[in-house]
């Protein structure tokens, strides 16, 4: 499909710069089978599911990602900033850096800020592969969990382009930028839709009979970067790894024969499930990576229900949504969301999404 066609404009007021306080009084547009948008907010969720629905959450942790140093070992020294995107082993990291004209294959970024002690004072880290649109590999000085360690004191949140080029992180960020279900390090980037919850939401949501099932996808840092080809045919997915348990799997399935759906919280939380599901519509235990791009036409096996943020133009999310819920049912929700003033992207309001009918 043409990448035009998920296309639309978005007033920068928009963006949301700070999460919702308390959390689960985000504001939650929700888009019905048939297309009807009703105004809402995320406490509303429990009076939209039934008993015997199961909801499914990403815990994921987002590690400190985002790394400041500078170039050494030549005459000049220019600053660096990096941001891990996946780990490769004991000691090495693929990551995005800026300005990537600056390195070449070979060369030192020494990580650290004046007055931080992290083990012997810095990090360093060699550039042991140069590739496209500033990536690199990675290759640190220190291995396992000692460079774990530096990397959690040297490094901040990375927080999306479209919050970091209009503020600086701070320590809000730290804990803003945590679901409650925050358990296993790995993401570079939080499955925010997770954001929303609150314990007295999950209470509630437990009263109401719904289940509540952890699942893992660390999120890498290509769900902030837009389709740039002109066909989706021509796009490229980040592998991300998941993970889905046995027990899991198991006590899906067995909802869903008992006429129980399943909500996924989070665009990475269908995507894992929909990796995980076998053409019979059976959820199997999962452990690896997937790559899955879904875009209109693509016919969902697990997930009947979508919670999920407001998303970029032109992304693979906004394609996802689109292809759960029609893309001009999309357009007119987005088109309404924009006008009514809810708050787009990571930090911003939710959408409750039923699959569409057809």
């Amino acid at each position: 499909m043409r990448t035009d066609l998920f296309d639309f404009e978005l007033p920068a007021a928009s963006i949301a710069l700070r999460p919702a306080s308390p959390r689960d009084r985000a504001r939650m547009l929700i888009v019905q089978p048939d297309g009807v948008l009703r105004d809402g907010i995320v406490t509303d969720l429990p009076r939209w599911l039934q008993p015997g629905d199961q909801l499914v959450v990403n815990d994921t942790r987002v590690i400190s990602a985002q790394l400041k140093g500078r170039r050494i070992g030549r005459e000049t020294e220019p600053k660096i900033e990096a941001t891990l995107i996946k780990r490769l082993d004991g000691s090495r990291w693929q990551a995005l850096v800026r300005p990537a004209k600056k390195l070449s294959q070979g060369d030192v970024v020494r990580f650290g800020n004046e007055g931080r002690v992290c083990l012997l004072g810095h990090l360093d880290a060699q550039v042991e592969h140069k590739g496209d649109d500033g990536e690199v590999t990675l290759s640190f000085s220190f291995h396992g969990p000692a460079l774990d360690s530096a990397i959690a004191d040297l490094g901040s949140p990375p927080l999306p382009p479209y919050i970091a080029s209009k503020r600086a992180a701070d320590e809000r960020d730290a804990a803003d930028y945590q679901t409650m279900f925050a358990a296993n390090e790995g993401a570079v980037a939080a499955p925010t839709a997770g954001l929303h919850f609150t314990p007295a939401l999950q209470a509630a949501l437990r009263e109401r009979g719904v289940g509540i099932h952890l699942i893992t996808l660390h999120v890498g840092a290509g769900t902030f970067l837009p389709v740039k080809v002109e066909d989706t045919s021509g796009h490229k997915m980040h592998a991300e790894w998941g993970t889905i348990s046995r027990d899991s799997a198991d006590a899906l399935n067995a909802a869903r024969a008992n006429g129980g759906r399943i909500i996924a919280v989070g665009t990475t939380s269908l995507r894992l499930l929909e990796s995980a599901t076998a053409e019979d519509g059976t959820i199997q235990p999962f452990a690896g990576e997937t790559a899955i791009f879904i875009t209109p036409g693509y016919r969902f096996r697990a997930v009947d229900i979508l919670l999920t943020n407001f998303h970029l133009p032109r992304s693979t999310l906004f394609m996802l949504v689109s292809a759960f819920s029609g893309l001009d049912t999309m357009k007119r929700a987005y088109s309404h969301a924009i006008g009514s003033g809810y708050r787009f992207y990571s930090y911003g309001d939710a959408c409750l999404l039923f699959r569409a009918r057809s």
